[in-house]
């Protein structure tokens, strides 16, 4: 029996399966989607079973064998399997990439180097044999020294000792030790007959194990509440009246009770959208859905009920959102409606937690998965419905290999289990939008609030008339005012401005000399909070200068306005304001996403101050004036996308306000009021400005109407990184059709990242039949040569951002 396995070895090379004989007492366990440990080259790795065959051409004396089999059940199906071999030809990665995105971390290999004593410990060099003392194999890294290191290699060499890498699975199950009584009650009663009167408290703790025959019992429980004391147990145990087991405990994701809701009743558009959904999933039809509700449409609802139904007919879940710090709220929506049938998969949890969720998948016992891009691959084999929220988020698209777009995974697998998708958004993807114009996607549409509730009043303020009126305050006196007027009132706000920190960069007003990253072309910008300057590139701090590093000129200022600013501009303002900011800096702790949001929604603040983290999927009753601070911060940046992006930001964000029955009031500061990303926002109409933006994108050859590819050389030599982006024009220009347009080699906007100069080329293209072909070739000339030049190459086929 043969096993074609894949190798946990990202190169080029060994991108294919390998053979690897089955050992006889291995042949009727091992399937395919099993982790096997398996030889090559000098080490043990990880590998994964992706079929079985009796066939090889490999001679049998040449032929390796499975070292361990990981996993009696796989822990990939057969689907998984298919979708790595799509995803491989789809993004250009490696299959063991594939496979590997689809697990929790938890099962990913971890290889540990290990030293193994061969012979007697008296017989190694004195400075070997202390290691030695207690085991017969101890860490690699115990050897640190370069003494320890020459005698180590002598030892090896003489083959006292061996090095032996071992592969650990990451993590770990969660047990918990208990008392398990014997199954059998005659026994039981035999037992007691048998003791000595003398023995009077085992006797006593029998007769209660009779009454409890087969049962487990927390060893603490029986000591505490049925005074079985510990010495007591033990005697139990030798005599066979029970044992003490380990019993596999998940661990709890969830950090609160919830308290159980109900269906609400749908508007009538809801019940239109529900219909077109639920005929699909009778008639086990895939059908991609495009659900495009303005904010507080009650896309939500229609989720619920569609959900619903798949668990009505024996099916499955998976819930996608794109903010780890929607997660929470979302979750919390649909435990209170399915219970414990839910599961939650984002970034925020830990390995084990991660690890846990992913075996109740596996196992069956939950029905609803609700996560972040990753939940996509949500182990589930009987599944009747998928759910994109917020679908035109870039965070559905992984930046790193694989490069897959959620969205594109979930129509695979509703073809696969035919079965309907929903994409739901209140300003669509250009992209979805166009193809559900065109009929490829089913659209729906909510234009109603779910609770007939006005929209917000929205108004733009231009911040070039507030200088000119002398208003220097970073809040225009529309918004004070407004804020002011809230807090009379006891209402919420919600401040939102897209950048962290305290501010953008610091300035010398003397020489001009703005403070950069050492390691990156970007400036740096001031945290107050630890008085340093950071790189949100590569991480880098820096003491804040106190004279300019080129003229030493003491006059060197902060400018630009960061989260931190204007959090202690508001208490100088507004000094009887409470505020609860939300960025990276204060949501780094685990479960500080859900913790913030609790106490605003208790009331235990005014102000919520936070990044584009708290845009979307926020419903708080009191909440009824929405400030953004600068609507310019994305709309000027070299991207094709950026007024699209504005755009849906300014939309999302104001959609938090007067979401119940309070009125919501939106005050939107710009320095570019007139851009029709801003007035169309104001207006909260989508149509308007996806035929203005499709204008502007058809003229200048950009998605819907023209595919783009984004490959990006990097080097640490500025000469060399624009040598090999002049290679990959100058191979694509040669091999692809005349109708492509290749823009570049340029510099990346931002030119270097951690020491490395970064030049791209962008190609735009209509139908080219070659493309994949071609690029897979540049891929391989990369791999085997170019790579071994210091060069990294990547290649995005469809880049969320340029």
């Amino acid at each position: 029996m043969i096993a074609q396995v894949i190798v946990d070895v990202a190169a080029y090379p060994v991108d294919r399966p390998f053979d690897y004989e089955v050992p006889k007492q291995m042949e009727s366990l091992i399937e395919p989607g099993s982790r096997v440990k398996v030889p090559f080259g000098h080490r043990d790795v990880l590998g994964f079973v992706i079929s079985v065959t009796e066939e090889t051409e490999i001679a049998s004396n040449k032929m390796k064998s499975i070292s361990t089999l990981l996993d009696l059940e796989p822990v990939l199906t057969e689907e998984m399997l298919e979708m790595a071999k799509w995803m491989t030809k789809q993004t250009l990665c490696y299959e063991i990439d594939a496979l590997q995105a689809m697990l929790p971390s938890a099962l990913r290999a971890k290889y540990e180097k290990q030293v193994e004593c061969l012979v007697e410990v008296s017989m190694l060099p004195p400075s070997l044999q202390a290691h030695f003392t207690k085991k017969m194999r101890v860490p690699y890294k115990l050897f640190e020294t370069e003494a320890l290191l020459l005698e180590l290699k002598k030892a090896v060499k003489s083959k006292q000792v061996q090095i032996v890498t071992v592969v650990k699975q990451q993590g770990r199950i969660k047990s918990i030790r208990k008392f398990e009584v014997h199954a059998d009650l005659t026994f039981l009663q035999q037992k007691h007959e048998e003791l000595s009167n003398r023995a009077r408290k085992q006797k006593q703790a029998i007769e209660w194990c009779m009454e409890h025959v087969g049962e487990r019992f927390l060893p603490q429980y029986l000591a505490d509440e049925i005074f079985i004391s510990a010495s007591v147990q033990k005697a139990l145990v030798e005599l066979g009246v029970g044992k003490f087991v380990e019993e596999e405990l998940y661990r709890d994701p969830f950090t609160q009770e919830i308290t159980p809701s109900y269906a609400l009743q749908l508007t009538d558009e809801q019940q239109v959208a529900l219909d077109a959904i639920t005929e699909k999933m009778n008639e086990q039809q895939p059908e991609t859905f495009l659900l495009h509700g303005i904010t507080g449409s009650g896309k939500t609802e229609v989720y619920l009920r569609a959900i619903q139904h798949a668990l009505d007919q024996g099916k499955e879940a998976v819930v996608l959102v794109p903010e780890i710090s929607l997660t929470p709220m979302m979750t919390e929506r649909f435990r209170a409606r399915f219970g414990e049938l839910v599961a939650v998969m984002h970034s925020g949890l830990s390995q084990g937690e991660k690890y846990d969720e992913w075996r109740k998948m596996q196992r069956g016992e939950v029905k609803v998965v609700v996560g972040a891009r990753s939940a996509i691959f949500a182990p589930f084999t009987n599944i009747g419905l998928l759910i994109l929220d917020e679908e035109h988020e870039t965070t559905y698209k992984q930046e790193d290999t694989p490069r897959y777009h959620a969205r594109d995974v979930a129509i695979w697998r509703g073809m696969h289990y035919q079965c309907p998708v929903i994409l739901g958004s209140a300003t669509p993807a250009l992209e979805s939008f166009a193809r559900a114009q065109k009929g490829v996607y089913h659209l729906l549409t909510l234009k109603q609030r779910a609770k007939t509730q006005a929209l917000p009043t929205v108004q733009v303020v231009d911040m070039r008339e507030e200088l000119h009126t002398g208003n220097r305050s970073m809040f225009s006196r529309a918004l004070a005012d407004a804020i002011r007027e809230r807090l009379e009132k006891k209402e919420q706000i919600v401040l939102f401005l897209n950048r962290r920190g305290f501010s953008s960069f610091v300035l010398c007003r003397d020489c001009g000399t703005v403070v950069q990253c050492d390691n990156c072309d970007i400036s740096m910008t001031y945290h107050r909070s630890s008085e340093k300057l950071k790189c949100h590139y590569c991480g880098d701090e820096k003491p804040v200068p106190t004279e300019c590093p080129e003229c030493q000129s003491e006059h060197i200022r902060f400018f630009g306005t960061g989260t931190q600013k204007i959090e202690s501009e508001i208490y100088k303002v507004f000094p009887e304001a409470r505020v609860i900011r939300m960025d990276v800096d204060t949501t780094r702790q685990k479960g500080a996403h859900e913790r913030l949001l609790n106490d605003f929604g208790e009331g235990k603040a005014d102000i919520l101050l936070g990044t584009q983290m708290i845009a979307k999927g926020l419903d708080f009753p009191r909440i009824t004036l929405v400030g953004v601070m600068s609507a310019d911060t994305s709309l000027r940046l070299p991207d094709f996308r950026a007024a699209e992006k504005t755009y849906q930001l300014l939309t999302q964000v104001s959609g938090r306000a007067g979401r119940h029955e309070l009125q919501g009031e939106v005050i939107i500061q710009s320095y570019e009021p007139e851009h029709y990303a801003i007035e169309l926002a104001k207006e909260q109409i989508f149509e308007p400005f996806y035929e203005q933006e499709m204008r502007i994108r058809h003229r200048f050859s950009y998605p819907p109407y023209y595919y783009v590819v984004l490959i990006q050389v990097s080097h640490e030599d500025v000469m060399l990184a624009a040598e090999y982006a002049s290679l990959v024009h100058e191979y694509i220009g040669q091999h692809l059709s005349n109708q492509v347009q290749i823009i570049g080699p340029t510099a990346a906007s931002i030119s270097r990242i951690q020491n490395r100069y970064r030049y791209q080329c962008l190609i735009k293209y209509k139908r080219e039949p070659q493309l994949h072909d071609v690029l897979k070739q540049l891929i391989k000339i990369y791999r085997t040569d170019w790579m071994k030049k210091g060069v990294l190459m990547t290649v995005d086929l469809d880049p969320t951002s340029i």
